[in-house]
C-alpha cells in the first residue's frame, strides 16, 4: 500500500513539499485541502448534500459535513481531486465540473490528538439529479439539508458539524 501524502503549502498556497498525511495532522503542518458542497435548487429553496462521517474515520467521526472533503495528491489539480473523491467517498459519478469559489486557511485541534491546518478550497456544483452509492468506510449517513435548516443547526448545535464546515457554508452562501 502506498503511503498517503499531503501537499504542504505556505499561507499564499505556494507548494513547500509533501508529507505523510498522518504526520502532517499530528504536527499541524499547513497543507492543501478541498471541501466539495453539491447543491440543488428546489421550490422551497436551495438544498445542500451533506454527509455524516463514518465513526471509523481518523478524526471527526460521526460529525456532519459537506458532500465530501479530502486532500489533492501531488500533481493533481484541486478540481481533479474533488471529482476523484466524490466517486471514492460518495459513489457519485457523472459530474464533469466543479467550481473553485473560495479558499481559506484554518487551524483546528481535533480528536485523536490531531490538528487540521489547511488551506481549504471550496468546490461547488449545482446538480438536479444524482445517483450515489456511498462508501461505508467513509460515510455513515447522508441527506439533503435546506439552507435554513443548516443555518439553524449551526446556531443551536454546532458541535454536530466538522470544524471546517461553518466556513465552507459561509463562502457558498456569500458566493
Amino acid at each position: 500500500m502506498i503511503e498517503e501524502q499531503v501537499v504542504l503549502v505556505d499561507p499564499q498556497g505556494q507548494v513547500q513539499g509533501v508529507q505523510e498525511k498522518m504526520q502532517a495532522h499530528r504536527e499541524g503542518a499547513l497543507h492543501l485541502a478541498f471541501s466539495v458542497l453539491l447543491y440543488r435548487e428546489t421550490a422551497q429553496g436551495r438544498e445542500f448534500l451533506m454527509h455524516q462521517r463514518a465513526l471509523g474515520k481518523y478524526h471527526s467521526g460521526g460529525l456532519w459535513t459537506n458532500t465530501c472533503c479530502s486532500h489533492p495528491r501531488q500533481n493533481e489539480t484541486i478540481e481533479q481531486a474533488g471529482l476523484r473523491r466524490l466517486e471514492e467517498e460518495m459513489g457519485i459519478t457523472g459530474i464533469t465540473q466543479l467550481h473553485d469559489i473560495a479558499s481559506f486557511v484554518y487551524r483546528a485541534e481535533l480528536d485523536n490528538q490531531l490538528t487540521e491546518h489547511e488551506l481549504d478550497h471550496v468546490l461547488v456544483a449545482n446538480i438536479n439529479t444524482i445517483e450515489m452509492a456511498p462508501n461505508l468506510n467513509e460515510v455513515m449517513a447522508y441527506r439533503w439539508w435546506s439552507q435554513s435548516e443548516l443555518e439553524q443547526a449551526l446556531a443551536t448545535a454546532p458541535q454536530q458539524f466538522t470544524a471546517w464546515f461553518p466556513q465552507v457554508l459561509k463562502h457558498v452562501i456569500h458566493h
